[in-house]
């Protein structure tokens, strides 16, 4: 069977020939034993785009076996920093180069609209890559001193060798290069299994990984289903490292199984590294500027149509401000166009999936029953896609599902606060801990509060907004782990400490 399929991108006419295999040793292979194919939709239209591969257990046995043997021979400690520096700069120009084809494929996979995935996510990968690139021959030692007469010691920090990787569905190409870029430039090398819904990106940028030059089996990808592909690399005895994106639930699965196999360091923060959900808090304190930190608002919780993991889906504003900027917040979420992803005037797209579409739904269904008041949205579309319109709901109590739950989707509750205590109290009344914000020109206030928060990112006077030399991660149930960053590098090594004795001499018997 051909591992590979042409389709035309109806609104540009463009024919994209997109791999459709399993991508081991830099090539596209068949599975070694499954017949099954997953179905690839266009949730602006609900209309098949094409089938790939479902990957089976025996086909992660094989991706990781093909890894070992790269991280033993032409990778992992064989190949210079520089070599790897030079390599993922070539990664990062070809990404450049099919910007616009990669833009399309992830609109027409994943919804965003086009723009979006271009400028954003593409352009934000493109630099991820470049970053890390600029580390790979940088990642140094200490050495220590012991007794300058007769020994010294020094510390190597290796690779931690073959890693399994899980990326979701809401940012296919950014997560992609969030996970592959400090890993490869550390000297790991990799399993990545992309999300079911979205799997197509992750196989086009599989190809520029061969046109690269990376050595076959340093990147291995192996679209399956989450059940097997994901929980088999979890398992795996050689798998040395599982990094992982997605939901609490299946963190804590993809936890239990790496301590069940051969540990995977899972009682070591950096070898299970796990970014999971959030319900995020948002304050406006009286003094902030209004108008703007109604914009961040509003691109809190409508970013990517609110399927963020950092989405500001709590909003806290004390009550001397709150009727003024609850009408500024509900027309500018009027102003978000939210239509198909080929649309210059689209802002955001549809939600990726049928399943999405009905839990969001779900959610705001439970709002309007248990008494939260709706002042937009609320009301479904006619005709064909997963479109969700922005939906703002005030009168919220903590209890409530909608205050409770991630939904993933662009619904946001509004809540009032009188004092900067009952704020603080209120945005940390959550088992996540992933990201916060909050808008005010009292600087004092700034610096008490951005302390008092707990969540790994804390925004002031801004909201979403990260920047690839600066450490993202969670506390409590938003995930262990830091990606992004320098901090990112310690994910993927491991601290060797070497005691050197050049003139002590030892006496025996003791």
């Amino acid at each position: 069977m051909a591992q590979t399929v042409r389709i035309e991108i109806p609104a540009t006419g463009r024919v994209v020939e997109i791999p459709t295999g399993l991508f081991i040793n830099n090539e596209f292979v068949s599975s070694v034993d499954s017949q099954e194919r997953i179905e690839v939709i266009n949730p602006a239209t609900e209309e098949t785009i094409c089938s790939v591969v479902a990957g089976s257990k025996e086909d992660i046995d094989v991706a990781v076996a093909a890894a070992r043997a790269a991280y033993s021979t032409t990778w992992g400690k064989n190949v210079t920093g520089f070599e790897r520096s030079r390599l993922l700069n070539k990664l990062a120009d070809l990404m450049e180069r099919d910007m616009q084809v990669l833009a399309e494929v992830e609109s027409l996979n994943n919804g965003k609209p086009v723009k979006i995935a271009r400028d954003f996510d593409i352009g934000d990968s493109i630099q991820c890559l470049r970053y890390y690139a600029g580390w790979a021959d940088k990642i140094v030692g200490q050495t220590i001193e012991v007794d300058n007469r007769t020994k010294m010691a020094f510390t190597r920090h290796e690779p931690i060798g073959v890693c399994g990787q899980i990326i979701p569905w809401n940012y296919p190409i950014n997560m992609w290069a969030w996970k592959v870029a400090p890993a490869l430039a550390c000297g790991c090398t990799i399993v990545m299994k992309p999300s079911e819904l979205t799997p197509l990106t992750a196989l086009m940028l599989s190809k520029l990984i061969a046109e690269a030059g990376f050595p076959p089996g340093v990147v291995n990808t192996v679209p399956s289903l989450g059940p097997i592909g994901g929980a088999a690399l979890s398992h795996h005895m050689d798998v040395d490292k599982v990094a992982f994106t997605g939901s609490t639930l299946t963190g804590r699965k993809i936890m239990e199984a790496a301590a069940k196999s051969n540990l995977k360091k899972a009682c070591h923060i950096r070898e299970v590294s796990l970014e999971l959900g959030g319900k995020s808090p948002h304050i406006i304190f009286e003094s902030a500027n209004l108008d703007q930190a109604a914009n961040w608002a509003c691109l809190g919780i409508l970013y990517n149509t609110g399927q963020d993991c950092t989405a500001g889906s709590r909003l806290y504003v004390q009550d001397t401000i709150y009727d003024k900027f609850l009408a500024l917040l509900v027309d500018k979420a009027k102003q978000l166009v939210i239509g198909d992803g080929f649309d210059e005037k689209s802002g955001g797209g549809p939600v990726v999936s049928k399943a999405q579409y009905d839990k969001i739904w779900s959610y705001i269904e439970s709002g309007k029953s248990h008494g939260a008041r709706l002042v937009l949205g609320g009301e479904k579309r006619r005709g064909k896609g997963f479109f969700v319109d922005p939906t703002i709901f005030t009168d919220v109590t903590p209890d409530m599902r909608i205050v409770r739950d991630e939904i993933f989707g662009p619904v946001l509750s509004v809540g009032r606060f009188k004092t900067e205590e009952e704020a603080i109290s209120l945005a940390n009344d959550t088992s996540y801990g992933l990201g916060a914000g909050l808008h005010s020109t009292d600087a004092n206030q700034c610096m008490r509060v951005s302390s008092a928060l707990e969540a790994g990112t804390v925004w002031i006077n801004q909201y979403n907004i990260l920047g690839n030399n600066i450490p993202f991660g969670g506390k409590k149930q938003s995930g262990i782990g830091r990606e992004l960053g320098s901090y990112a590098l310690k994910e993927y090594t491991e601290v060797k400490a070497v005691h050197w004795n050049f003139g002590e001499q030892a006496d025996w018997p003791l």
